[in-house]
């Protein structure tokens, strides 16, 4: 194992002996506007109590020119991950001189040049052990420190970090900006961003503090920031967080900046929270997308108290800051960030995420196992997020909304700016709610798996394939002139396999749905009669969030193959062209497609593919123009395209401007590139096309589409390029490389990549070892083989059984993806006939 993956038990051991104090970082940038400059200097130096004479700090990058213990230089130590420091006292200085690599990865220091003017632009990511590639340090999260920075740059960048700028002095070629101290933090959520970013400035008053506020994007992308409304969200946000958590917000200003080419959604640095740039909307944007980035605002937001004020002892607890900030981005978006159906998206998106993952071979108890850095890096999942956050909105409804807000008060007076462990957790709130959640925890965060719940009429009985605990409310509805009228719930508290109800009128009703309000974690079945009556009226069902359950039951049911595809995809057909959330819409829309391409029989995909994306046609046109919903169906046309080219005709016309777009529809940038890629896919766009398209749209969005497109040509030799680029040029930046997979892959041509089986098994383990694991994950998953058979992948995981865990892991939930495509596949024969 390399020295670079660091374990749980020797950083433990490290903690034992360290007592970090400060840690002092100065970086010199100048040369990133150089494009022939790798790499940047960094000087660390950390201030700390030590127990042993010996101990390491970590450090990945070019060089290390210089290690200084306690005033004495001594010999470098430094294997490539780690340097040696000997001799320590009592109280210890160690200054450590190094040269760090820009990055193209999204990993450390990412540095982007923007086409539309060339202009530079760095930024940092970190978590979870990427602080070492910008400056050494000691990575790992329990060794806190207070940092101060001083970070030299070209003149005329805006400079930032955690804290405000306290100095700047002009120096040859640049400037050197002084940063305040910070209050102890954990290496993986300092930050540094630097470049001629646009800025717009606000401010938020609260009753006991005042928090300068700033929203930032690159130069070229200032026109489309929506800094009012991003400015809102933050106020509402920590109006609320200061109130509910009793505690003022610690970290002095609050910056958001939204990033290029970026890994994450967003990462929770306090002081300098960084986004995508996916929330930068170019086009118009659904009222799903804004929800969507209001609730990641809010989401990093609950993080400046739950990860940075009190963070987790190692990476075990790391539910304990995403679970929590996940269920707090949806609870306060609904609450107080003005999008009310927050929670219909967390039950459609996020659950159905956690259920995916939560039904793999490498599931795991949401208070996890994590031995090590790398089975860190993919535990960011949908159980540590989507599931963590399912259990504690169940968790909420048992103690109450008051007393979990008074438990997470006491929680953070406790334990402000120190380190935690589930324990900790359940301590604050038992005393809170005075009950004993010792049982919950061991039912639902340390257990894995999902509880399948249905509701059998004769005996009238909830009936669950693993007992957990549960407070289900039953639902029960009548259809009458095609509309499903709610005729009243009952509600049980579920513990075994089975529960008996008594409630004789609800085994007569037309529909009953378990669980209709979200509130429990739980697959849903419903019995026939109850999928008649969705089939006949769901988009009537007045409730979006029963709709979503709905919705989310019937997809359930058809990827574990006991209701065809061709079922649902008539269902789809029939309700999404009514259904009024544009979040369940966009949802039911993509799992649609996905249907088509990976469950139908091969004998079906041609014609289903071509009605589907025929259905999809006909309600863009029927849509209200300039809504919501008009705006989805244009993009499902995007999507079914690729599959099909009945449409071809019409769609190129349209981006040619030879035929009018229906009323209201905007053919924005991104709607543009995406119905180019499935022309493309199926023929009908090429090299001349893309070059054009570009022209249009010379921005890095721009670039990147051109990427895909180019690669979808559905010719072997382009296919056959495209591979090769994306195992072989170390250039392409993280961005690129997706948009080359996403190109090689298009369309599902099965029949231009087959070849390639054999190669893709060969390389995946050298790449896990010789690339970083973001670029290398990326890779694995995203050229895994959609053959016909689970036989190549099995063969590699006998023969690789000393191959890094991580890479195991993707490699196992690849196949078991590939398992039930074809495992569903071959179950529609039997339930069509």
């Amino acid at each position: 194992m390399s020295t670079a993956n660091l374990t749980r038990e020797e950083t433990a051991q490290r903690a034992a002996v360290i007592d970090l104090r400060t840690v002092q970082v100065a970086l010199d940038l100048r040369s990133a506007t150089d494009a022939g400059a790798a790499a940047f200097s960094t000087v660390s130096t950390l201030r700390f109590a030590a127990s042993a004479d010996e101990t390491w700090i970590d450090f990945l990058g070019e060089a290390v020119d210089e290690v200084e213990v306690n005033g004495v230089e001594q010999p470098v130590e430094w294997d490539g991950a780690r340097i040696r420091v000997r001799g320590l006292g009592a109280e210890n200085t160690v200054r450590v001189r190094a040269r760090g690599r820009y990055s193209r990865s999204g990993e450390g220091l990412h540095r982007f040049v923007d086409p539309v003017d060339e202009a530079v632009y760095l930024y940092t990511q970190y978590e979870p052990a990427d602080c070492r590639r910008v400056y050494p340090c000691f990575e790992q999260p329990d060794l806190k420190a207070r940092w101060s920075f001083r970070v030299t740059a070209p003149a005329g960048w805006t400079v930032l970090s955690n804290f405000a700028e306290t100095g700047r002095a002009d120096v040859e070629g640049g400037v050197a900006v002084e940063f305040a101290e910070t209050p102890p933090l954990s290496s993986y959520i300092t930050a540094v961003a630097a470049g001629p970013y646009a800025r717009v400035a606000g401010r938020w008053e609260g009753e006991e503090q005042a928090v300068d506020l700033g929203v930032l994007c690159r130069a070229s992308l200032a026109p489309h920031l929506e800094a009012d409304e991003i400015l809102d969200i933050t106020r509402r946000g920590l109006a609320f967080f200061t109130e509910q958590f009793g505690q003022q917000y610690p970290w002095g200003k609050y910056d958001q900046i939204f990033v290029p080419e970026y890994n994450l959604g967003a990462m929770e640095n306090p002081g300098l929270v960084t986004f995508t740039e996916g929330y930068v909307f170019r086009g118009r944007a659904t009222r799903a997308q804004r929800e969507a980035r209001a609730n990641t605002i809010l989401h990093e937001m609950a993080h400046m108290w739950f990860g940075d004020l009190v963070t987790m002892r190692w990476w075990d607890d790391l539910w304990l800051k995403e679970s929590f900030a996940d269920f707090m981005g949806s609870h306060v978006a609904a609450a107080a960030g003005g999008f009310p159906d927050a929670w219909v998206t967390f039950a459609s998106r996020r659950k159905g995420w956690a259920y995916t993952q939560d039904q793999l071979p490498t599931t795991h108890p949401i208070v996890a196992d994590i031995v090590d850095l790398e089975a860190a890096k993919l535990n960011f999942d949908g159980i540590t997020y989507a599931k963590g956050a399912s259990v504690l909105k169940q968790l909420v409804g048992f103690v109450g909304e008051e007393a979990f807000f008074r438990g997470a008060r006491r929680y953070f007076a406790d334990h402000a700016y120190g380190n935690t462990t589930l324990h900790d957790l359940l301590t604050a709130l038992e005393a809170a709610s005075g009950r004993d959640l010792r049982a919950w925890s061991a039912a639902w965060l340390e257990t894995t798996g999902i509880p399948t719940v249905r509701v059998e009429r004769a005996p009238l009985a909830v009936v669950q394939d693993i007992a957990r605990p549960h407070r289900l409310r039953l639902g029960r509805y009548d259809l009458a002139d095609a509309r499903l009228v709610p005729r009243g719930e009952i509600t049980v508290d579920v513990t075994g396999e089975r529960t008996p109800v008594t409630a004789p009128v609800l085994a007569d009703a037309d529909l009953i749905i378990a669980n209709d309000d979200d509130r429990s974690y739980a697959k849903v079945r419903l019995d026939e009669r109850s999928t008649a009556a969705v089939a006949a009226g769901l988009s009537t069902l007045p409730d979006a969030v029963t709709r979503g359950v709905v919705w989310a039951a019937l997809w359930n049911a058809t990827r574990d193959g006991e209701m065809a595809a061709a079922r649902y995809l008539g269902v789809a057909a029939e309700h999404a062209p009514r259904e009024a959330n544009p979040a369940l819409l966009a949802d039911v829309l993509g799992h649609a497609a996905f249907a088509v391409s990976h469950y139908l029989p091969d004998a079906d995909r041609a014609a289903g593919a071509a009605g589907w994306l025929d259905g999809a046609w006909r309600a863009l046109h029927d849509a209200a123009p300039g809504s919501d919903e008009q705006l989805v169906w244009a993009r499902a046309v995007g999507s079914a395209a690729e599959h099909s080219d009945v449409r071809a005709a019409e769609m190129a016309g349209m981006l040619a401007g030879d035929i009018a777009a229906p009323d209201g529809l905007s053919l924005d940038p991104e709607l543009r590139w995406s119905w180019l890629l499935a022309l493309a896919a199926t023929g009908h766009a090429g090299e001349a096309d893309a070059a054009a398209e570009f022209a249009r749209d010379a921005t890095a969005t721009g670039r990147t589409a051109q990427l895909a497109v180019l690669a979808a040509r559905p010719d072997a030799g382009v296919r056959a390029a495209a591979w090769r680029a994306a195992w072989e040029d170390d250039s392409l930046t993280n961005d690129h490389l997706d948009a080359t997979i996403r190109g090689a892959r298009a369309g599902g041509r099965r029949d231009l990549v087959a070849g390639f089986d054999a190669d893709y098994f060969a390389r995946i383990r050298p790449a896990w070892e010789e690339r970083s694991i973001e670029i290398a994950a990326r890779l694995v998953r995203g050229l895994f083989p959609a053959s016909d058979s689970t036989g190549d992948v099995d063969a590699w995981l006998e023969a690789n059984r000393d191959a890094a865990a991580s890479l195991r892991r993707i490699a196992l939930e690849q196949r078991d993806h590939l398992a039930r495509d074809l495992r569903v596949r071959a179950a529609q024969a039997s339930l069509t006939a």
